[in-house]
């Protein structure tokens, strides 16, 4: 098998040349050009830490937060910056006052880390997780609303819904979801993992109650880059993982929020203030900016998604509106399939160690299959695809 083409936006990244990354969902991949950014950022952080922290810190993570609250349309006073969307999500849930008997709605799509995250406050609370049981295969995102809207009751408190789904590769019709559940006086945490850079998102037309999100993943920024935004009437409600300086602070309900969450202690700030340039920066690759970037992004692996399916002889499982950047296909097998092994899926490393393939395939107990997931970014070209159809052609 002769190696596949990579796109002609791969120059801007340092993979591999070698192997062909299939797989930006995971991780993300973050251009050289953001990659010399954080080392100058370091570099200035070392001539002097003390000043750094004490002058330089603070204004240029406001900067970083006004930056990214413009890209997402969101009000500044409610943006602050965590490591990743599961940090921002258990945030959110270890401060919120549960009751017993209360009730918070998980789809079965949901990230499993976070999905594990509702169970414990709910377990320790007394309070019960309403698992809404969606099927891979779909017809209209008019199945996951009526599903979803079944699950509440006088009781639900909270509902947790995707932007896209980690496992499965769906673009949830989070807009309606969040209307339509807010209007019923249940609160949504947003979970963006898969969303900025990915799907537009307008958090002020949104006006979620909770939105968290990474931006090493479609924006590209380096490893350890995320958000929360919490909406002004339930700001004063959430508070920190890590409690620090700021619970002493003497200020307004602002400042100690900023400060909380700005100053939880030392810590490398490098990834959030590489922000500003990896948005500036890949936006401008292409023509149309970021709306540009998604609508390739998105083409590319509904394309993608094309040939898989051909060469694992099934049907597209959910219609081309509701696939962003990433998309999943089942895997043809029978048997029973259990938990997620942290070596890895025996398949996943056999297709990277046999044909330089990194592409994720992993077991998902909860619908009982094996899913590959492939991702599309512009560093992607379509022949990367096709050579892993033939790989799977030649081995299922």
């Amino acid at each position: 098998m002769n190696r596949p083409e990579k796109g002609a936006l791969a120059k801007y990244w340092s993979l591999d040349p070698n192997t062909v990354f299939l797989n930006h969902g995971s991780f993300g991949a973050t251009p050289t050009y953001v990659l010399e950014e954080q080392t100058k950022i370091r570099s200035r952080i070392e001539e002097d830490p003390v000043r750094f922290f004490e002058r330089d810190y603070m204004p240029m993570m406001k900067e970083s937060r006004e930056y990214l609250s413009r890209f997402l349309n969101a009000e500044l006073n409610g943006m602050t910056f965590v490591k990743n969307a599961t940090e921002g999500v258990n945030t959110v849930l270890r401060s919120i006052e549960l009751k017993q008997g209360d009730e918070i709605i998980v789809p079965n799509h949901s990230y499993q880390a976070c999905w594990n995250a509702v169970d414990f406050v709910t377990e320790r609370a007394g309070a019960k997780t309403v698992v809404v049981e969606i099927p891979f295969r779909l017809d209209s995102e008019d199945e996951i609303i009526d599903l979803v809207l079944d699950e509440v009751t006088d009781r639900t408190v909270l509902a947790m819904i995707d932007t896209v789904t980690s496992p499965t590769g769906i673009r949830m019709p989070f807009e309606r979801l969040v209307s339509k559940l807010q209007n019923k006086g249940v609160d949504v945490l947003l979970d963006a993992a898969h969303g900025p850079g990915m799907v537009p998102l307008d958090l002020s037309s949104l006006n979620v109650a909770y939105c968290t999100g990474n931006c090493h993943k479609w924006i590209c920024t380096p490893k350890g880059s995320a958000f929360l935004h919490i909406r002004e009437d339930r700001k004063s409600r959430i508070r920190p993982l890590v409690i620090g300086h700021g619970a002493s602070l003497e200020g307004t309900i602002q400042e100690r929020f900023e400060f909380e969450f700005g100053w939880p202690g030392t810590q490398d700030p490098s990834p959030w203030l590489c922000i500003p340039k990896a948005i500036e920066h890949i936006g401008k690759l292409v023509d149309g900016g970021w709306s540009g970037i998604m609508h390739l992004n998105r083409d590319l692996v509904l394309r993608g998604r094309e040939v898989i399916c051909d060469a694992l002889g099934t049907e597209p499982p959910v219609p081309d509106s509701m696939v962003a950047s990433i998309a999943s296909v089942e895997m043809p097998e029978e048997g029973e399939v259990g938990a997620m092994s942290i070596e890895g899926d025996p398949y996943h490393n056999f297709l990277l160690d046999e044909y330089g393939i990194q592409v994720p395939v992993f077991p998902w107990m909860h619908h009982g299959v094996r899913y590959i997931r492939i991702s599309a970014h512009l560093y992607n070209h379509l022949d990367e695809y096709l050579f892993l159809a033939e790989a799977l052609r030649k081995d299922n």
